[in-house]
């Protein structure tokens, strides 16, 4: 197991209770985004700023976990997971709570970079925390706990656009008492570090190098990753804009977004332990694949409500695992001394992706407004799948630990 855990002389949670507080605060992170995106997508389109500007400040949040990406290894190196994990919930919540104190464009996009670097700080301690410690017979099935969790947390998180109807700082202040409370479960566990190994070889070799050589092995693994960020930035940052002006009111959006995120839940875990089984590209060609074909039905009968409701659980069944399984078929390919810049790459690749996404959606239904916002997704799935099914060597030889 590639990090052994120093353990303090207090006795505090044991190491399965310690994965589902993990879990919890991947569920935390997905609710603060999934409330942030369509939250200030619809408030600024109902302000009148025009959508390639709203899709453009959409993309705050992920510029900010861009930003701190090539900062992650070296804090872990020094202070451990828990360290990294509290600082960076601790930015989430405190600038959740500021949201609501001050309404101004740019205010609210240092906001939103804010947010990401904290979002980073967590995903990324805590996506390593998980990865490292799961048996490789197990690792689908528990990097899928991790996917369900954080597509429960962006499924609930919409429904908090409703509450703008009462006050517009509820959502923030909700949100931010709910990360707190989660967060504060964190001092009941025990610190790890990587282990001495791991560290030497880390500081000797310089991250570009280290960068490089993940890129070359798993580059193919990392796709996923991004078209998950593309699909969750564009349909919770740019769809609430296109609804609206297709004729969907506010309420039927609200509802209509989680179901993406929330029909992801049911098969997060089946398709991680089929992609332990099968493989992880059978189960990404078949994901994507079935995501093409409810993407198209949506953009056929998009002014038909339920006929979205139908279409978003469909895709959301499908592809909205590929971010579970990207980071699943990345820790396949790389060595254990690479699941480091790994994890870093897939959640850098995941937020380029979220800054393609929201912007070329809000150009797209800004100079094409007659043309279905949903084909730009269609053509971003059918990349995906087209360079997984002709990268055919993708097998296991890069897995030795």
């Amino acid at each position: 197991m590639p990090f052994n855990e120093r353990e303090g002389k207090q006795t505090m949670v044991s190491a399965q209770t310690r994965f589902w507080i993990l879990i919890a605060l991947v569920f935390i992170s997905g609710f603060s985004q999934g409330m942030i995106l369509p939250l200030l997508s619809i408030i600024l389109e109902q302000n009148g700023v025009p959508s390639s500007v709203n899709g453009l400040h959409a993309t705050g949040l992920y510029i900010g976990v861009l930003i701190a990406s090539p900062f992650m290894e070296k804090p872990i190196q020094k202070l451990g997971f828990k360290p990294m994990i509290m600082i960076g919930g601790m930015l989430v919540f405190i600038s959740l709570v500021l949201f609501p104190v001050w309404q101004a464009l740019w205010f609210w996009f240092v906001l939103r970079v804010i947010v990401g670097i904290g979002d980073n700080m967590l995903h990324f301690s805590t996506q390593t925390w998980i990865t490292t410690t799961s048996p490789k017979e197990k690792r689908g099935e528990n990097i899928s706990f991790y996917g369900l969790s954080f597509g429960l947390g962006f499924a609930v998180g919409p429904l908090m656009t409703r509450l703008l109807e009462i006050h517009q700082a509820l959502p923030f202040l909700i949100s931010a008492s709910l990360s707190m409370l989660v967060w504060s479960s964190m001092f009941f566990v025990r610190n790890s570090m990587p282990e001495d190994d791991n560290i030497q070889h880390v500081s000797s070799s310089s991250s570009i190098s280290r960068f490089i050589q993940t890129g070359k092995i798993a580059w193919v693994a990392l796709l996923p990753a991004f078209g998950y960020g593309f699909l969750e930035a564009t349909l919770h940052g740019i769809f609430p804009v296109y609804g609206l002006r297709i004729g969907h009111d506010v309420g039927i959006l609200s509802l209509i977004i989680p179901f993406f995120a929330g029909a992801s839940i049911i098969t997060q875990i089946p398709l991680g332990v089929l992609s332990d089984r099968l493989g992880r590209r059978k189960i990404l060609l078949f994901a994507l694949s079935g995501g093409i074909i409810a993407f198209l039905f949506a953009a056929l009968f998009e002014t038909s409500a339920i006929a979205l409701f139908i279409t978003f659980a469909m895709s959301g069944m499908l592809v909205g695992s590929l971010y579970s399984l990207s980071i699943a078929f990345m820790t396949d390919l790389l060595p254990a001394s690479l699941l480091p810049a790994g994890n870093l790459m897939t959640g850098i690749s995941f937020s380029i992706g979220s800054l393609v996404g929201p912007y070329l959606g809000g150009l797209f239904i800004e100079f094409l407004p007659g043309v279905s916002f949903f084909y730009v997704i269609i053509f971003m799935l059918i990349l995906i799948a087209a360079t997984i099914l002709f990268k055919k060597d993708t097998g296991l030889q890069h897995t030795t630990n």
